[in-house]
């Protein structure tokens, strides 16, 4: 499956953006499907996830302010995030992977298949 992330742009703090991360080659209903970030010299990190189920899970730093939701219909996951704080800058990328196991799904080297990141920058 081919994943491509878009939607990233520059925001100030307390504002809104809508990431997008859009499936070619397979069905992505059957995955879950997980975002990442990674800040400028840092590590990547997790953000939330959505199983094929529709479950979804989130790091703490983000519940409340951000929502990961999907629309099969357009093979498609959303990373909507808002009251965005100058910590949340970074390349946000989505992975997708058909077989994780809920104690993996926080971890990056479990997905098999990425998109290419999407700057995302708060501005203070």
């Amino acid at each position: 499956v081919q994943l491509q992330a878009y939607g990233g742009g520059l925001v100030q703090a307390g504002g809104s953006l809508r990431l997008s991360c859009t499936a070619s080659g397979r069905t992505l209903s059957r995955y879950t499907v997980g975002w990442f970030r990674q800040p400028p010299g840092r590590e990547r990190k997790f953000v939330p996830a959505v199983r094929s189920v529709g479950t979804t899970h989130y790091v703490d730093s983000v519940q409340g302010r951000f929502i990961i939701s999907r629309d099969n219909a357009k093979n498609s996951v959303y990373l909507q995030m808002n009251l965005l704080k100058p910590d949340d800058t970074a390349a946000y990328y989505c992975a997708a992977d058909e077989r994780l196991r809920l104690s993996q799904i926080r971890v990056d080297n479990a997905y098999d298949y990425w998109g290419q990141g999407t700057l995302v920058t708060v501005s203070s």
